[in-house]
């Protein structure tokens, strides 16, 4: 009966950490997760998807630099107000584990840790500086762990390794151009890859449900950015002077995914009733600027000011934290369920609409039987509001383009997870 108390009322809880976290700072949308690992059977397969519907909206939008045109049309023309900047994206995961001996589990796992989607098209103020962008994430990783007995529990040593795969695109208007002669939209394109790695521990009571773990998830350095900076739509009699108007030009960058570390504590607190909470921060501040320069270039530092610098993508992070706590409680050997609340601090400082977050939670886990789980989870947030302009940092202006407010906003989102244990 403990054990089963154990996975109904972590499986309500678990869902429910992820709903909730799909919306945290900076890129994160799945981040980095392997309870699977802590599953007592001795295999495990697990699928999961998180539905995230954000709807920030912005308004009092100015455009600041009428030298590249003012506004969607050149002219002034494009919405202030009401503009819908965010889209609603999917959240994958697949897991497997495996029990090798009595001491050893194993597991591999496919998710997508990072991405982003802004799409607040081209008919508003700001079109200049944003018409689309969206970055996705693959990630493939195998963890293993070790554990002994250690006074009433269990002692365990954690170790990983990931691959991660980079993509993503950005649309801006660059200049008005007569229709006749082109769009006037620029179109960059990046992909990378790179190697992470992870180490934790974890101490656990099964009889009690309790479990503390603590992990930590490597940078992942993305040296081999590659890509287009698509300048075809931009005829060079706008400006005879720039020599990369109307063609499409390789570029290369490099960039660094943050680091995490990631404490977790969950405990039974009563007769079918438990506790669990889990303090996360994650390194934003590693992205910066991610500075592109036309390929055969390397031997000159590509950075602000250099002047081979083609554009650039202008982040300024800081660094993220995610707090989140909840309790779960056992109707039945089948039924369970858990409400949670989590607070993200935004990574915002400045540029960009990621503001602080208050996430509340619901879900419920169904076990029909020792070998089968679904659970079901849905969460509703509050984005606090801000304002976004120019930020000076390092003797350099950024976000030159444009200037907006924005109100508390609204984000909801459903996750559904099915999990076979034999």
């Amino acid at each position: 009966m403990t054990k089963l108390f154990s996975k109904t009322l972590l499986g309500a809880g678990t869902i429910l950490v992820v709903a909730g976290a799909a919306n945290a700072g900076g890129l994160e949308r799945g981040g980095y997760n392997i309870d699977l690992l802590f599953d007592t059977s001795r295999f495990a397969a697990e699928v999961s998807g998180t539905y995230v519907m954000p709807d920030r909206k912005l308004n009092n939008v100015r455009d600041i630099n009428p030298l590249n045109g003012v506004g969607a049309d050149g002219k002034g023309g494009g919405a202030r107000n009401g503009v819908g900047e965010t889209e609603s994206y999917w959240v994958p995961r697949i897991g497997l584990k495996a029990g090798l001996g009595d001491n050893v589990d194993c597991m591999v796992d496919y998710s997508q840790p990072w991405g982003a989607h802004t799409k607040p098209g081209r008919n508003w103020m700001g079109a200049n500086e944003n018409i689309e962008t969206k970055i996705e994430s693959d990630n493939f990783a195998g963890t293993c762990s070790y554990k002994f007995d250690a006074g009433k529990g269990k002692l365990r040593f954690i170790g990983g390794v990931f691959h991660q795969e980079i993509s993503g695109f950005k649309d801006r208007l660059v200049a008005p151009v007569p229709p006749a002669f082109g769009t006037g939209v620029g179109h960059l394109e990046m992909e990378g890859d790179g190697i992470g790695w992870r180490v934790g521990t974890a101490y656990e009571i099964p009889e009690i449900a309790f479990r503390a773990s603590l992990v930590y998830n490597s940078s992942v350095k993305l040296d081999n950015l590659s890509g287009v900076v698509d300048l075809t739509e931009i005829p060079g009699i706008i400006n005879p002077k720039n020599p990369l108007l109307g063609k499409a030009i390789p570029v290369f960058s490099e960039a660094t995914m943050p680091e995490s570390v990631e404490l977790k504590l969950q405990s039974g607190i009563a007769p079918d009733w438990l506790a669990f909470a889990s303090v996360k921060w994650v390194n934003w501040s590693r992205l910066q600027s991610v500075d592109l320069c036309p390929t055969g270039t390397e031997g000159i530092p590509c950075r602000a000011g250099s002047p081979t610098l083609v554009t650039s993508l202008d982040l300024l992070y800081r660094d993220g934290w995610t707090v989140s706590g909840g309790v779960g409680h056992k109707f039945t050997d089948q039924w369970s369920g858990a409400a949670s609340i989590s607070w993200d601090r935004g990574t915002t400082t400045g540029l960009n609409a990621q503001t602080d977050s208050w996430t509340f939670g619901g879900g419920v886990s169904y076990t029909p039987t020792q070998n089968v789980e679904l659970r079901l989870a849905g969460a509703l947030g509050i984005l606090t509001s801000g304002s976004v302009g120019p930020v000076v940092k390092d003797g350099v202006t950024y976000g030159k383009e444009v200037a907006y407010d924005f109100d508390n906003d609204l984000v909801t989102a459903l996750s559904a997870q099915f999990k076979v244990k034999w």
